[in-house]
């Protein structure tokens, strides 16, 4: 019995994931017609499906970046970004839709260890880390029987210096991985919605202004008091914005 549900829940799943590709393809079309509304259903009838890809969210921000929507169209990108970080076309196209931003907040920039090591870290996702420290330690288990079963002098050396390098760069690649983790904890961004935003002093309409907002810009999430977010801007500023005018990523 077990073995029909799982047949019948493999044929289900098959038979949404070709659904969804039509869907795709249909949209696709659209969006190369120029109906790039009519584009947009289509793709939500995918998201709302439960889909997620890079390439999904990167042609719903495309989408929106052609009907001049600021915030869902950066919101997408950044959602793609996630997924495919090293992405060029990605990276590009979030550099075009920030520059329809009307905040120009500079970015305070890392120095030293710490930029080096972001960068590292973050050039692979999560998964990719992990894939490469499980194929790194495979490679050390191979080459270290190798080491064990070989007789010749120098290759028995070149095998345990070998399977030596293997378990250290899986180490490094293990602790990108967590490194990496922690990052993705402590980002906790969302892009302003709101087509003009009151950023307050303290988590209460009564609360004087600190600064403004505007619909495109990318904050980082620090705390949350009932409807309202505490935040923190590029440049370093921060202050409570209401939760109704944001979007977490």
């Amino acid at each position: 019995m077990k073995s029909l549900l799982y047949i019948l829940l493999f044929l289900l799943v098959g038979h949404l994931s070709a659904q969804s590709n039509i869907v795709f393809e249909q949209a696709n079309k659209l969006y190369n017609e120029g109906k790039y509304a009519e584009a947009l259903d289509k793709y939500n009838v995918i998201l709302d499906g439960n889909t997620h890809s890079a390439e999904l969210y990167f042609n719903i921000a495309n989408a929106h970046y052609k009907l001049n929507h600021i915030a869902p169209s950066i919101y997408y990108y950044e959602k793609a970004a996630k997924l495919a970080p090293n992405d060029s076309d990605i990276k590009n196209n979030i550099a075009f839709a920030n520059n329809m931003k009307i905040d120009a907040i500079e970015t305070l920039p890392e120095i030293g260890i710490k930029k080096f090591m972001n960068k590292i870290t973050t050039s692979f996702t999560f998964d990719g880390w992990a894939k490469l420290s499980v194929i790194l330690v495979f490679g050390f288990v191979v080459l270290f029987l190798l080491y064990y079963f070989t007789y010749t002098t120098t290759t028995k050396r070149l095998y345990f210096v070998s399977s030596l390098a293997s378990i250290f760069l899986a180490c490094i690649a293990l602790a990108f991985t967590f490194h990496n983790y922690n990052l993705a904890q402590k980002d906790k961004a969302a892009i302003v919605f709101a087509q003009e935003s009151q950023v307050k002093s303290e988590p209460n309409n009564r609360s004087g202004e600190v600064f403004t907002l505007h619909e495109g810009t990318k904050v980082q999430i620090l705390d949350t008091v009932s409807d309202w977010k505490k935040i923190k801007i590029a440049d370093g500023k921060t202050g409570w914005i209401a939760q109704k005018d944001i979007k977490e990523l």
